[in-house]
């Protein structure tokens, strides 16, 4: 009966490569419970407010006797929140919730990784009886490059040369999200060998 929190919403964010990579500002559109625009949350028509339960006291409470027991209940009368809304308002029918879509902007962090949880407080669902708001989670699905792939916060790329490159060795220009560099690749490399650059990968 007493002030009660918000629900935690969860929204879908779906990204490019590059914008995961640099980090983004944008917007997600979720529908949840926000306060009533019309009475500001009271339940009390304009004009009017919510008044103390005369039944209860404003305790929320009602003891009932049974012989040598005493139960207590959630007040009849105003449902247990001590408090009654004598004009409710034509909004919300008084309950001081209305429920209605809207856009909640969301900042993401450059390097952001798919399937990553970004946590917005108190952008949920909207409390009740005075209670505070829910927070929004925003999942983030990053889809693929044409050329990189990540594992982590490195970046990784599959190079083609040719048989007499990787016999007598050779310099290649590689790409990566910045600018391209060349990569020396040394006499007698395998197929599949793996080759590090520095400081090109994915921002922390």
């Amino acid at each position: 009966t007493g002030p009660r929190r918000g629900e935690d919403l969860e929204a879908q964010l779906h990204l490019s490569f590059d914008e995961a990579l640099t980090g983004a500002t944008t917007t997600v559109n979720v529908t949840s419970d926000v306060a009533c625009s019309v009475c500001n949350g009271t339940g009390a028509a304009p004009g009017t407010s919510p008044v103390i339960c005369s039944v209860c006291g404003g305790r929320g409470g009602q003891d009932e006797n049974q012989g040598f027991f005493s139960f207590s209940q959630p007040c009849r009368a105003c449902g247990g929140t001590g408090m009654r809304v004598e004009s409710p308002c034509g909004s919300c029918h008084g309950s001081g919730i209305e429920r209605k879509p809207r856009q909640v902007k969301v900042r993401v962090p450059a390097g952001v990784a798919d399937g990553q949880r970004i946590r917005l407080k108190a952008r949920g669902g909207a409390g009740s009886n005075g209670g505070p708001t829910g927070d929004l989670y925003v999942v983030v699905h990053v889809a693929p490059h044409e050329l990189f792939g990540r594992r982590g916060k490195d970046l990784t790329l599959t190079v083609p040369i040719a048989f007499a490159e990787a016999a007598l060795g050779a310099s290649v220009t590689v790409p990566t999200p910045e600018e391209s560099v060349t990569l020396k690749i040394p006499a007698g490399t395998r197929s599949g060998r793996t080759f590090r650059v520095r400081g090109r990968g994915v921002p922390s």
